[in-house]
């Protein structure tokens, strides 16, 4: 029997939803952002550059955006009621914003954790608090959050990048226990190694480039738009019974 459109969308539309996605003007957070507009949802970007969040909005043709550096609590606490004064309570939270600082570990300074842990675990945290237990209240919810192999192991320097990643998994475990009883599912998508601007670094560098192509499954590095099906998945109906869980999307790097 071959699948009708109405079944289809019965399970993956996200027509009349709000998703507000951070670090939605480049990289993963851009690939995701225009995989939900495409499945219909209102998308609002949040990121520190304007031009680029300009440009990215303009792209995918999203309702709008919001500036907001995700290491400064107090501009993201006002950016948070500042999405909600101007586009309204988003049903789809994603926080793929992230800084990538990763000196080896005796190297790490005060400064540099506090600013890495701040984009990358509390700003996840506060967004969450903003808006999660108004989505239980309505009954219906999905967050997202990017984590990161060093999730759950050490790689490359993982210092404080890894910590982050690592408490933003357990994060992720918590706002599911949280808020899942009340229509509020909250997953965590685990990159493999993706050519990002995040990732220029490595990414010039085509020995270590090829070297983590060779260990994937597929024979080959990430690419943001490898991200849709499963943002689209995991903030669609069909991923209801789904949560507190870490899905790697990474080509298989993780398992060899």
């Amino acid at each position: 029997m071959a699948l009708v459109p109405d079944y289809l969308s019965s399970l993956f539309s996200l027509d009349g939803r709000l998703a507000l996605v951070t670090g939605g003007s480049s990289g993963i957070g851009e690939g995701i952002a225009v995989a939900l507009a495409g499945a219909g949802a209102r998308v609002v970007l949040l990121a520190r550059d304007k031009a680029r969040l300009e440009a990215a909005a303009s792209r995918m043709g999203a309702a709008g955006w919001v500036s907001a550096d995700a290491a400064d609590r107090a501009a993201l606490t006002a950016a948070a009621g500042e999405v909600t004064a101007r586009f309204g309570e988003p049903d789809i939270l994603v926080s793929a914003a992230a800084v990538n600082l990763r000196p080896p570990l005796g190297e790490q300074t005060t400064a540099s954790w506090d600013q890495t842990i701040e984009a990358n675990l509390t700003a996840p945290f506060l967004l969450g608090q903003a808006f999660g237990p108004r989505m239980a209240a309505r009954g219906w919810g999905r967050i997202i959050n990017i984590t990161s192999q060093q999730a759950h192991r050490a790689f490359g320097n993982s210092g404080g990048y890894g910590a982050s990643k690592g408490g933003l998994a357990a994060l992720t475990r918590s706002q599911s226990e949280a808020w899942a009883p009340h229509g509020v599912c909250a997953n965590a998508l685990a990159p493999g190694f993706v050519i990002t601007p995040l990732t220029a670094e490595v990414s010039a560098d085509p020995v270590r480039v090829a070297a983590y192509a060779a260990r994937t499954h597929v024979g080959r590095n990430g690419l943001p738009a490898d991200f849709a099906g499963a943002a689209v998945l995991l903030a669609s109906p069909a991923s209801g019974y789904v949560t507190g869980q870490m899905i790697c999307v990474d080509g298989g790097f993780s398992v060899s």
